[in-house]
């Protein structure tokens, strides 16, 4: 058996541009030439111009102005005399005194508080036999 190569020869072809000519001296392409100067140098300047004098300016270089000195605030003033800060002025006040109280509050007569309350007598119970009965060895050690 024999083995075919095929080898295609490449050409050299040259890009040619698409469309219509370019007249470079026509008005827009000046202006382009202009623009694309101006892009280069940092000199172009995109949108519309700014008056420095109008109503938003002056209030922007205000606001500016108050952030450098940070005295700016953000969003609504609090009203101190309404139901909300009271209520948290109340809850601070408790807290510097230690009498804020977290959480669920507990109710007594529940089944589990019952539960654990008689868990608890048990255990002082436990504890007191305990204690009373290191007594009396102590007691019998200390007479021999």
């Amino acid at each position: 058996m024999k083995k075919v190569k095929n080898v295609k020869s490449v050409k050299n072809v040259e890009l040619v541009k698409k469309g219509r000519k370019i007249d470079p001296t026509s008005k827009r392409q000046i202006r382009l030439a202009e623009l694309k100067l101006k892009k280069e140098n940092g000199t172009l300047k995109k949108g519309r111009p700014i008056n420095v004098k109008s109503k938003r300016q002056v209030r922007l270089a205000e606001l500016d102005l108050k952030r450098k000195n940070g005295t700016l605030k953000k969003g609504r003033p609090v009203n101190v005399e309404s139901k909300r800060q009271i209520r948290l002025v109340e809850l601070e006040l408790k807290r510097l005194n230690g009498t804020l109280k977290k959480g669920r509050p507990v109710n007594p007569t529940s089944k589990r508080q019952l539960a654990l309350e008689a868990k608890l007598v048990k255990k002082n119970e436990v504890v007191e036999v305990e204690n009373m009965i290191n007594e009396a060895i102590e007691e019998v050690v200390n007479k021999n």
